[in-house]
């Protein structure tokens, strides 16, 4: 999600603007998707973002935020905290994510560094379930990590066993469907234990879903700018939902 992981994602959406830029005439608009305009709106962001302006993103209309706390087991964002305290105090549900790299440590290894360093939970109303980011591999050629479909599985789920141990709660996991397919054996043990938040950059909506038998999505990541800091998201359900959602209800 941090903007140098975002290379992949910079190629789809240039295709997918092209299309739209067929279909209306030429004109591209970066918008809310047109299939999910009512949900509720939001944001993630990272280092990259730095010292965001809280009060004018509440005022645009943000009702939560995902902050990029960790990546592998050694690198905490500088700004995790000052963005982690300013959300809240501005009246935005928020929550950590961390960034998987599998190839630099165990899954268990990951996620006690990702808790001990932002990545906690309280059934508060306030805080999100920490999120996973796993995705392609932004360090190397191998979008793997090097790792082998039932080895992938592996280090997820004992990230995410060790992150409900620790925590009370499984991680959200983040990805794209051709990752996921490629990269993991779409096991439904995923899908029935944690929400999906989906990155799809489509100003129409959020398209096939990983296999493994998701049947919806919780969050859609639908593009990487626009009037909200860092990368635009939409939670799939109204805002009361979300709310029971922070707290685990």
């Amino acid at each position: 999600m941090a903007r140098d992981h975002r290379t992949f994602r910079r190629r789809s959406r240039a295709l997918a603007a092209t299309a739209a830029a067929i279909a209306i005439g030429g004109t591209v608009l970066t918008e809310v998707p047109v299939s999910a305009a009512g949900e509720p709106k939001g944001h993630d962001v990272s280092s990259h973002q730095k010292d965001v302006d809280w009060q004018s993103t509440k005022a645009k209309g943000a009702a939560f935020v995902y902050i990029k706390a960790t990546e592998s087991h050694t690198y905490r964002s500088p700004y995790f905290s000052r963005q982690y305290d300013g959300s809240r105090a501005a009246g935005l549900i928020r929550g950590a994510y961390h960034f998987a790299l599998p190839d630099r440590s165990s899954g268990i290894t990951q996620a006690r560094y990702f808790v001990r360093n932002g990545g906690a939970w309280r059934a508060d109303g306030w805080t999100l379930p920490p999120a996973l980011d796993v995705e392609y591999n932004p360090y190397g050629k191998n979008k793997c990590y090097g790792l082998d479909k039932a080895e992938m599985a592996g280090w997820i789920t004992a990230f995410s066993d060790e992150v409900v141990r620790l925590t009370g709660r499984r991680p959200v996991i983040y990805t794209t469907a051709h990752w996921w397919n490629t990269c993991t054996n779409s096991s439904s043990v995923f899908t029935s234990k944690h929400a999906l938040w989906l990155a799809r950059y489509d100003a129409t909506d959020a398209g096939a879903l990983p296999s493994g038998g998701w049947k919806s999505w919780t969050f859609w990541q639908y593009d990487d700018s626009g009037p909200l800091p860092g990368d635009q998201n939409l939670f799939n359900g109204s805002p009361a939902q979300l709310e029971r959602f922070a707290k685990g209800v």
